[in-house]
């Protein structure tokens, strides 16, 4: 059974992850901190997990509650490095699947970006989650559905 993994605590495609996977037969477990419950109903097809607030709980959640034939939606990029091999498909939510041809780029421009950040230089923050970014994300997404489904 397939199921769709969120680190969900500040994920901008939830919304969309549970609307493509409506109808499938993929469940969908959102992830979150106690410091981001929520009352929302969600479809009968999503299961919510929370977990204490502590640093990277989410993700010692999701690393645990992982299978190979998972889907994982994170930007958490040692998260993914960490599930990779693990799971069938790790993906961010700008649409990027990682794999292990990336993922030795991204911690180390995250690890660049950390030393910079103590030596006291400013970065752009992350940038701002558009219209476009979802629509990319979605038309990926439903590719890695349908090739589950297929």
């Amino acid at each position: 059974m397939t199921r769709v993994i969120i680190d969900g605590d500040a994920c901008p495609v939830t919304d969309s992850v549970i609307r493509l996977t409506e109808g499938t037969g993929i469940f969908v477990v959102l992830v979150r901190s106690y410091s981001h419950f929520s009352m929302q109903d969600y479809p009968s097809h999503v299961e919510i997990k929370y977990v204490d607030d502590g640093p990277d709980s989410v993700d010692y959640k999701i690393v645990q509650l992982a299978k190979s034939s998972d889907i994982v939606v994170t930007q958490d990029y040692g998260l993914a490095s960490l599930l990779l091999g693990k799971v069938r498909v790790v993906m961010h939510h700008n649409g990027m699947v990682y794999t292990e041809d990336n993922i030795g780029r991204l911690l180390e421009q995250r690890y660049r970006h950390a030393q910079a950040r103590q030596q006291g230089e400013r970065h752009k923050g992350p940038k701002r989650f558009t219209d476009e970014a979802r629509a990319k994300f979605e038309l990926r997404f439903q590719r890695v559905i349908d090739e589950v489904t297929s």
